[in-house]
């Protein structure tokens, strides 16, 4: 706008080399797509597409001529290509089916939920304040809440932020009432809550800690 303005106060205005002026190079703002298209001296960068559900449809098709050949179009300049393509990672967590003419282009990796002994080493790093005997019963508690019929099971990122409230109360170890005065860090619906209440939340108490020996 800058740009127009300057030349609309020269007083001369050739608008059409105005336009090609500012539809150029010196102008475009290089976002990431297209800086992952650019050359790097240490190789190809990796492009890091994440919860694509999230997007439009739009958005989608766009991606396609990224992924099949590397390249993105502009209109009003042309066809921006990488010389050495990017390695591209897309995640999605299936809000909705994604298009199949974008899964032609993908390999599909399924990551699922950690196992107890790595949600528990994922706890140790993330929140070193919580206790053992704390940390190992947030994660049985979270691995057998995963196994009832619930309308969103937690996951990892729900175990953390569950752990580090339990460690801001000075909490050392579960019991019936503090699951009940904090699993909303842990369970995001009203229905799922409601099923944890009184009686199962015990029950699950219990039977992590029979199991634990």
């Amino acid at each position: 706008m800058i740009e127009i303005r300057l030349a609309e106060a020269g007083g001369t205005v050739d608008r059409n080399a105005l336009a090609r002026d500012v539809f150029s190079e010196r102008f475009l703002l290089r976002r990431p797509l297209l800086e992952a298209l650019a050359d790097h001296p240490s190789g190809p960068p990796v492009l890091l597409i994440d919860e694509l559900d999230r997007a439009d449809e739009a958005f989608e098709a766009f991606l396609l001529e990224l992924l099949a050949d590397a390249q993105v179009t502009i209109p009003e300049i042309g066809t921006v290509k990488a010389n050495e393509p990017p390695i591209v990672l897309i995640t999605t967590n299936r809000t909705r089916e994604i298009h199949d003419a974008l899964k032609r282009r993908c390999l599909y990796h399924w990551v699922d939920y950690p196992d107890a002994a790595r949600e528990l080493e994922i706890l140790a790093r993330k929140v070193p304040g919580a206790g053992d005997r704390l940390a190992r019963e947030i994660v049985a508690f979270v691995q057998a809440l995963r196994q009832e019929d619930l309308f969103k099971a937690p996951g990892v990122a729900e175990t953390l932020d569950w752990a580090t409230a339990l460690t801001e109360l000075d909490v050392i170890a579960l019991d019936p009432e503090t699951i009940s005065d904090t699993i909303g860090a842990l369970l995001k619906y009203q229905d799922d809550i409601a099923r944890l209440s009184g009686s199962e939340t015990h029950r699950i108490l219990e039977t992590i800690r029979s199991e634990a020996g």
